[in-house]
């Protein structure tokens, strides 16, 4: 697959999760619910349309963490599942509908289903704009085989004033496909959401950025202000095998 394909399949994250715990977690069975393949049924769609992606979370692996990009003018934002990830993950009538609630993070500029999984499976997040079905590619949970690994070990290069250059190690725990880098305020403001290949990143140089879903010129880092670094390390099948989350202070 074309890597600048699998890039705009892929996304956003885990910098703000602060969910619930759940000892005692219970499979969600979903015969009974609307298939995805008829609900798409005469439909025109879109493939791989919805930027999207999973972790587990920091504190319970028991609970997962959907992140989608909600693009602007989208209505009717669905969640589906398939029962096993044992199953044709292309195969639409696999999925069946799961009424969830979505908050907002990063001030909406990304969005987060959370539940819990007792098994491992396959997702699809889907919307309505311009009066097709956009379909994300399927993610698939690993939050019992390869739960997501947090933590805070990344090197900040201050030698350009204000626009530093963040490295960590490639590919540190395996099935890396993609980096996708956000630099926010200490409260989740966001400043910029940027895609590479390169186990790098310079606030604002984007000459390594194969996707940039944030505004073009971000806000200039003030000298002395605490800034976060957030990266996550995204599989091809959508699974977030790293999150690096980071604080630092702009020189």
């Amino acid at each position: 697959m074309n890597k600048l394909k699998i890039l705009l399949y892929l996304t956003v994250f885990s910098t703000i999760l602060s969910c619930q715990s759940d000892d005692t977690v219970e499979a969600i069975r979903i015969e009974n619910t609307a298939k995805l393949s008829d609900i798409i049924a005469n439909r025109t769609i879109e493939n791989g349309a919805v930027i999207a992606c999973a972790a587990s979370d920091t504190s319970n692996t028991a609970i997962v963490n959907i992140f989608y990009y909600l693009e602007e003018g989208a209505t009717n934002v669905q969640f589906f599942e398939t029962n096993t990830a044992d199953v044709d993950a292309n195969d639409y009538s696999n999925y069946r509908k799961l009424d969830l609630p979505s908050t907002a993070l990063f001030e909406g500029f990304i969005y987060q289903f959370t539940r819990p999984f007792a098994q491992e499976q396959w997702i699809i997040i889907a919307f309505e704009l311009d009066g097709e079905v956009k379909l994300s590619n399927p993610i698939r949970t690993k939050n019992i085989t390869k739960p997501t690994v947090w933590t805070d070990v990344v090197t900040v290069d201050h030698e350009v004033s204000k626009m530093p250059k963040f490295l960590w190690e490639h590919n540190a725990n395996g099935d890396n496909a993609i980096y996708f880098q956000i630099v926010s305020t200490v409260d989740d403001g966001l400043l910029s959401g940027t895609y590479t290949f390169e186990n790098q990143f310079q606030y604002y140089n984007t000459s390594n950025v194969v996707l940039n879903i944030s505004e073009e010129n971000p806000l200039e880092l003030t000298v002395d202000n605490p800034y976060k670094f957030t990266l996550m390390d995204v599989s091809e099948d959508n699974w977030v095998n790293t999150v690096i989350q980071s604080i630092f202070i702009a020189e």
